[in-house]
């Protein structure tokens, strides 16, 4: 459901009452510890798994048991806007800590550099900063609405909903995690069959072709498409149109006055909860307290249908690009590469660095956006190759790596909580303001979840380095930086993007199908494929069993989106207990 599209939506939140604070005393209190424990879990499972689990679930779960808890001010706890801020600090805490922060400062370490721990540690924590800020700024635009599946977002906010309403969808969802619990006990990918069932179709479905195809091809073609670098070429050709894509995007919007923005403003339904939201409270914009600022976001939901317009978008992505290549200007110099380097060299590594950062957070948010994957080792991989490429030194290349690998995976983690916050804050009245607030707050949740990770891989990366326990994704990088590029290798990843960037133009920036069908061929997950080819068949399946007999069109789509609801619950809780089962992965390191 959209709640823009409602013209009258229920008042559940009365008009002056605001958003829970990710800092009042008991929520950060709460928000601290469930942090500790995620980034411990992801540096843990990192590690000795290689994986990095979505502990959103897990959060959103402890809270609710806290807030059954008959104590004071533990009852407050009870607020799904609070579990909600609880379960966004938890996921991002681990996937900050194994993605963004662990796995960076582990390439220098493993190419023998240790004296390069800490300033990677330095530009990752700056990379991650940026990965939030720019998902923050440019979350719910037209080019990440908050409309698309983003999976594991709708798969917290079922849980969130279903602990406090019960009912039918509370078994339905239960009933559904159980499923993908076990399944995953028996290792089979219940999540992808989840994904199956919440995201856009056309992109699910070349992400369970890709998936099927890098199963069998080794056995049938006897081809090795991963060795080969195929889906790394496919990913570049989809990576540059998908960039492109973006590009058109931010530039939609220029030279419209104000008068216009104001009239389409007008033209909104006086009942709905954009415009109704941004005339009674103005002041909780989530940028600024200004009457401006309403206005404009209140003009994005009423010509595109989403709280960023093109000018935020835009300014948001050049904002995160400026970030970036200051953060690779702090890398160069506390990394001692600005001595070694011409300063040619050197402004084109600054150059490169930044681009990679921003080009590498996209791909992978747009992935993830979709099928709930994201492929950031494989695009990580991809800057590692150009870099190969171009003749970079062994120690700039390393930093580079390592300062692209930092992005990416805290982008999607956000916006998987954004989502799950869109979603519970929905049926606000008045909507808007209560939405950008909420938004806010999950981001200083997030940001106190970032701190703790940040802390927790200072203090811990020295004893787990020195027991060998290093992410299996690092070593890679390392091996691929000391082996060298074969010149056909260069071939292959050319040819192949040129089908890769055909599918992404067809497709357009809507559906993503080039990027998707690279992602499936890279994360190539045993019997995956399957499951979200079996996903959509039973989707297409129940849609059309349940218009049976339907001849009114309004009826046929009113028929349409109760099915999706219903598939959508039980796509969450197929999710839900696979991610239960990778925290419990972490009882076999123990």
């Amino acid at each position: 459901m959209n709640p823009r599209a409602s013209t009258a939506a229920p008042a559940t939140v009365a008009p002056t009452e605001k958003h829970p604070r990710a800092f009042e005393p008991i929520t950060l209190v709460i928000t601290v510890a469930m942090s500790v424990l995620g980034a411990l879990i992801g540096i843990v499972l990192i590690t000795s798994l290689g994986i990095s689990p979505n502990t959103a679930v897990i959060g959103a779960l402890i809270a609710m048991m806290i807030g059954r808890i008959p104590l004071g001010a533990l009852i407050r706890m009870r607020s799904q806007h609070r579990q909600n801020l609880v379960q966004s600090a938890i996921s991002g805490a681990t996937f900050a800590a194994a993605n963004s922060l662990l796995t960076p400062i582990a390439v220098p370490f493993a190419l023998g550099r240790t004296d390069l721990v800490w300033p990677m540690l330095g530009g990752a924590a700056i990379g991650l900063a940026v990965d939030s800020w720019v998902l923050y700024r440019v979350f719910d635009s037209k080019l990440l609405p908050a409309t698309n599946s983003w999976p594991a977002g709708i798969a917290a906010a079922e849980t969130i909903k279903a602990g406090d309403s019960g009912g039918r969808k509370a078994t339905v969802l239960g009933v559904s995690a159980v499923v993908g619990l076990v399944g995953a006990l028996f290792k089979l990918p219940t999540s992808a069959a989840g994904v199956g069932f919440l995201g856009n179709i056309w992109a699910l479905l070349m992400f369970g072709l890709g998936l099927t195809v890098a199963q069998y091809a080794p056995g049938i073609l006897h081809v090795d498409l991963t060795a080969d670098r195929v889906p790394h070429g496919l990913m570049i050709g989809a990576g540059l149109v998908a960039l492109v894509q973006a590009l058109l995007l931010m530039r939609g919007g220029k030279g419209r006055s104000r008068t216009d923005r104001s009239k389409r403003g007008a033209r909104q339904a006086p009942g709905s909860g954009a415009a109704a939201g941004a005339d009674a409270d103005a002041d909780v914009v989530a940028d600024s307290g200004s009457g401006s600022d309403a206005v404009v976001v209140a003009d994005a939901v009423a010509e595109h249908g989403t709280t960023v317009g093109t000018a935020r978008l835009r300014r948001g992505l050049l904002e995160g690009m400026v970030l970036f290549l200051c953060g690779a200007v702090v890398v160069a110099i506390t990394g001692g590469i600005v001595a070694g380097m011409s300063l040619p060299a050197l402004i084109g590594w600054v150059a490169l660095a930044g681009a990679a950062a921003l080009v590498h957070q996209l791909i992978v948010g747009l992935a993830a956006m979709h099928s709930g994957w994201f492929p950031a080792f494989a695009v990580t991989l991809i800057v590692l190759i150009v870099g190969l490429v171009l003749h970079i030194p062994t120690v700039p290349l390393a930093l580079l790596v390592g300062y692209t690998a930092s992005t990416g995976p805290a982008f999607a983690d956000l916006g998987y909580d954004f989502k799950a916050g869109w979603l519970l804050r929905k049926d606000a009245a008045p909507w808007l303001p209560f939405e950008l607030d909420g938004r806010r707050q999950q981001y200083l949740a997030q940001l106190v979840g970032f701190g703790v990770a940040l802390v927790v891989v200072a203090v811990a990366w020295k004893s787990f380095f020195a027991d060998g326990r290093i992410p299996p994704v690092s070593e890679v990088y390392v091996t691929t930086i000391k082996t060298g590029l074969d010149p056909d290798t260069v071939r292959t990843m050319l040819l192949w993007a040129i089908p890769g960037a055909l599918i992404q133009f067809i497709g357009g920036s809507s559906r993503q199908m080039g990027v998707l069908l690279a992602t499936g061929l890279l994360v190539a997950t045993p019997n995956a494929g399957w499951m979200v080819l079996g996903a959509l068949v039973v989707r297409r399946g129940y849609t059309l069993w349940r218009r049976r007999g339907l001849t009114d069109r309004a009826a046929r789509k009113e028929s349409d989106e109760q099915a999706e609801n219903d598939l959508s619950l039980v796509g969450a809780g197929l999710v839900a207990g696979s991610s239960l089962n990778d925290v419990g992965q972490l009882t076999k390191v123990m």
